[in-house]
């Protein structure tokens, strides 16, 4: 009875984290809904208002991903010079940041950025993207257990009744502390937390383009990445095809809670923390160094999960879905 007891309350516990994340959003969902200023993305701002009209050969330029050599410079006498070489909608360029004053809309405020990939299209274009979250999630679990069949405890552990063995090792969990190493709960876990979240940022058309700060929206939007990041990271500990089920973790005493609470919840904190760093610091870099590499290497060393993210939907490491800023 004890060992059931235990078993519904690690469920409990993953499913509330879940659940709350669920709710919350929804609530502020509504709340957006009622509200015309949080339901209008493409909502043009002052600065934008007052920005110069761009010509149909430029915007038909621009309608695919953005190309930063496509900015047209004011001349001395006020018209206008065309500075852009010929580009193909498809292309994304990653050419050193001009000055602060260019005409690529900042990304401090997601009503003036522009949009990436997932935020372009039509209405029906800004759903959640199921199937490719999906993929790129499973090919990471794919990786997770390859690595793991690199370890002999695991292969050791394939022998024998399967069902059986998975039932045991998920009813075994209990206590808190595993025996593992700090850098492997506290510090790997946390960063396989935050690319779980960051596979759901990416696929998300509402969120991709949200930047750190106070807005409802980009908190929203992380929520929904935390409710992801725990759902595959409890399928990784004790689900079908987890590490209770494949290596037996828990037949060996070290199937306990640190691990599924601290994935998603600590993995949310590197999330942000990325996010914030991307903001003030590799922007920063971008701004002021004329060296390409500094730049893309800011991006990778700063929002390691991110860049790993982007590799796993087959992207560079560097991509970002606003284009260089």
């Amino acid at each position: 009875m004890g060992v059931k007891i235990r078993v519904k309350q690690s469920l409990a516990l993953c499913a509330a984290l879940m659940a709350a994340a669920g709710v919350v959003t929804e609530a502020q969902d509504r709340v957006a809904g009622t509200n015309p200023a949080l339901t209008t993305p493409a909502s043009v701002s002052e600065s934008e208002k007052n920005r110069a009209p761009v010509s149909d050969s430029s915007a038909a330029g621009q309608s695919g991903a953005p190309c930063d050599s496509q900015h047209r410079s004011p001349k001395p006498d006020g018209s206008r010079l065309i500075t852009s070489p010929e580009c193909s909608s498809s292309t994304t360029f990653l050419t050193p940041h001009r000055d602060r004053h260019n005409s690529v809309a900042p990304l401090d405020n997601p009503a003036e950025e522009p949009h990436g990939e997932a935020g372009r299209g039509t209405a029906g274009d800004l759903k959640f993207q199921w199937s490719p979250a999906i993929k790129q999630s499973l090919l990471f679990l794919g990786a997770q257990h390859g690595y793991a069949m690199t370890q002999p405890k695991t292969r050791r552990d394939l022998h024998g009744p399967f069902f059986k063995d998975y039932l045991r090792s998920v009813k075994s969990l209990r206590g808190w502390g595993d025996g593992g190493r700090f850098f492997t709960n506290y510090v790997a876990h946390p960063m396989q937390g935050s690319l779980l979240g960051f596979i759901q940022v990416q696929n998300d058309p509402k969120g991709v383009s949200q930047r750190f700060g106070k807005s409802s929206a980009y908190w929203r939007s992380r929520l929904k990445s935390l409710a992801w990041s725990a759902a595959w990271s409890t399928q990784f500990e004790i689900g079908p095809v987890s590490q209770a089920s494949i290596g037996n973790v828990g037949l060996h005493g070290k199937q306990t809670y640190v691990d599924l609470v601290i994935t998603p919840t600590a993995g949310l904190g590197l999330l942000v923390t990325e996010d914030a760093l991307d903001k003030y610091l590799v922007r920063k870099i971008e701004r002021n160094s004329g060296n390409f590499y500094l730049k893309i290497a800011s991006r990778m060393v700063l929002n390691p999960t991110r860049s790993t993210a982007n590799l796993l939907r087959f992207k560079k490491p560097w991509h970002r879905d606003g284009g260089l800023r």
